[in-house]
């Protein structure tokens, strides 16, 4: 199974002909390996509404015909849209596909669409071709995060790590402690410049402190799992 990560949050996961997009933010990312053009997933998922989450989900959604899954105030938005395929879930449910699963857990963070739709933000739980991958959203630290891989242990973490709008490269060593993954990929930082830091120093930080790995890709790396 690969991990293909494309900049900002968005990555895809991918084995064979099946693939699962999570919040594609390609056009205006100045950081985009991509183009959303380029992406035809089987299933798009997301954590939460803010623009650099949702992005591009409407147009790839009606072109591939992928089902959106999202909290249900943000599923009711995209599902409003025509050719827009929508799937509503909230915090603690588990939808089942082909692929796997994806489930919901909290995240602390804000939420609002470009739109105006308020909607309550979420971390993403999914099992993948036998891999449990966690992307954190845009969460802050909390102890909770603790309780995410006691039910399903993470093989892989997508963590953010800019600061200013989610937790920081810091407080994210704190939170590896706390989910325990094997793997963990950071993301969300160096897009603008609020959100720049020191990747690698945040690996050496967890990696002197944990048994984590951590891996630092590059927009348009791939990381097999």
């Amino acid at each position: 199974m690969e991990i293909r990560y494309y900049g900002h949050s968005t990555f895809e996961l991918a084995e064979g002909d099946t693939s699962v997009l999570i919040d594609p933010f390609l056009t205006g990312n100045p950081k985009a390996s991509i183009a959303a053009d380029e992406l035809n997933p089987t299933t798009i998922l997301v954590t939460h509404g803010h623009g650099d989450h949702v992005g591009d989900v409407v147009p790839i959604a009606r072109r591939t015909g992928a089902p959106v899954l999202a909290i249900v105030e943000l599923a009711g938005e995209f599902g409003a849209e025509d050719g827009v395929n929508a799937m509503d879930v909230n915090l603690g449910g588990t939808v089942e596909f082909d692929w796997g699963w994806a489930r919901l857990v909290p995240a602390w963070h804000t939420s609002t669409t470009p739109k105006g739709t308020v909607n309550t933000p979420a971390g993403l739980v999914i099992n993948f071709a036998g891999t449990t991958v966690y992307h954190l959203g845009d969460t802050a630290l909390f102890s909770d995060l603790a309780l995410v891989g006691k039910r399903t242990p993470i093989d892989c973490a997508l963590m953010c790590i800019g600061g200013h709008y989610t937790m920081d490269r810091h407080d994210a060593v704190d939170a590896v402690e706390l989910v325990g993954a094997s793997t963990v990929i950071p993301c969300h930082y160096n897009t603008f410049p609020p959100i720049e830091t020191d990747a690698h120093a945040f690996k050496a930080d967890v990696e002197s402190r944990t048994s984590s790995k951590v891996i630092v890709l590059d927009p348009g790396q791939t990381h097999q799992a």
